[in-house]
């Protein structure tokens, strides 16, 4: 697979179907409509959904598959290894994917999260003999892995399966140089087995986006004419070998300013890259749980929590050391149950986060700043 190939024919950016906007709990298909054919528009062809998404794969159907021609853009989606429990299991969570989006076909079709466990799971299940037998009957394309582990785990599976077409990794100025994400030393693994990367987390799941921040307030003064999400997305797209950077847009303004951060993309002056070193040193110096909002966590859980909001939350609490004006957000996150107090400490979440954030024990100080 020749690597200008992928990043010249898809572009430097790709549509995240993650966090699609919604009204009233509902996907606002109008917006999302509108978002398509202005990515569309822009030259951009690439979009990415997942199994385990709930709602997401439908949303694609409606809005992209439905509406354009199929030889247009590409599709992504995932292998959701943690609910297989048996072969079968796999053919049919693609028969279903296939199903949800109205196509015949999946160009890019990814292992879910790969890491230690599920890279061993993977073995046990034959899920790469599964997926190159997908590829060689034409239901897919290509064939790679997205990725949350050490350097180590991700040399020893592109190792020991160098016919992965691509790998897909969190990358973001933040988790470069970080001790637990190791954005650096993955992309360098990647690069070194010869593997085109797609690049997920550019903007930290909206954390890098935010300009009450500690590096909002940094990046606003070195340039006030730019996003501070714009700083987030021009780090991951000046990389070498990248297929595309992920963005899980969910609105029109979102959208126009991460089309205009690749359109014209420019390296980093050096005046700009001392910004985003002050910048990650603002923000580590500032403490926080360190979720993404992927959401893996609460499939499984029990007490059916929105753990997402309560890492949110405790953030935001460590941040600013009060709970005022947050009131809102907590009543909202627990308005159909769910609360916090109610965690088992079974940490079923636990062993799903890529973070390997310690939820159950957050949870209970949550609990104890909004249920006392």
């Amino acid at each position: 697979m020749a690597e200008n190939y992928l990043g010249e024919s898809i572009g430097k950016l790709g549509f995240g179907f993650m966090r699609l906007p919604k009204t009233a709990n509902e996907f606002d298909y109008e917006t999302i409509n509108l978002m398509v054919d202005m990515f569309l528009e822009a030259g951009f062809t690439y979009f990415d959904t997942a199994y385990v998404y709930t709602g997401s794969e439908e949303a694609m159907r409606e809005t992209l598959v439905k509406r354009h021609e199929r030889k247009n853009y590409q599709i992504a989606s995932k292998l959701n290894l943690m609910g297989a429990k048996k072969p079968e299991d796999m053919r049919e969570m693609f028969e279903t994917t296939l199903r949800r989006l109205g196509t015949d076909y999946v160009d890019f079709y990814l292992l879910h999260g790969l890491g230690e466990a599920t890279a061993k799971k993977a073995e046990e299940l034959g899920a790469w003999e599964f997926v190159r037998s997908l590829k060689e009957e034409g239901r897919i394309r290509h064939y790679g892995f997205s990725f949350h582990d050490s350097p180590e785990t991700l040399d020893t599976i592109l190792s020991r399966h160098p016919d992965a077409e691509f790998v897909q990794l969190q990358i973001n100025y933040l988790d470069w140089d970080s001790e637990d994400v190791q954005s650096r030393r993955c992309y360098e693994v990647a690069r070194s087995h010869k593997k085109p990367v797609i690049i997920m987390e550019p903007v930290k799941g909206g954390l890098l986006a935010s300009a009450d921040s500690p590096a909002g307030k940094v990046l606003a003064a070195a340039n006030p004419g730019a996003s501070v999400a714009s700083w987030a997305i021009r780090f991951a797209a000046s990389l070498e070998g990248l297929i595309t950077v992920l963005s899980g847009m969910s609105s029109v303004d979102q959208l126009k300013d991460n089309i205009a951060s690749v359109k014209d993309l420019k390296p980093f002056s050096e005046s700009e890259k001392a910004a985003v070193d002050e910048a990650v040193r603002a923000l580590r110096s500032t403490p926080g749980v360190p979720c993404t909002g992927c959401k893996y966590c609460v499939e499984d859980c029990p007490q059916k929590i929105n753990i997402p909001a309560m890492m949110d939350l405790y953030s935001s609490y460590l941040v600013w050391q009060t709970t005022a004006n947050s009131g809102f957000r907590f009543m909202h996150a627990t308005k159909d149950g769910g609360k916090p107090s109610s965690c088992i400490v079974c940490r079923v979440c636990e062993g799903h986060c890529p973070q390997h954030i310690e939820i159950s024990d957050i949870l209970s100080k949550v609990a104890a700043l909004y249920e006392t």
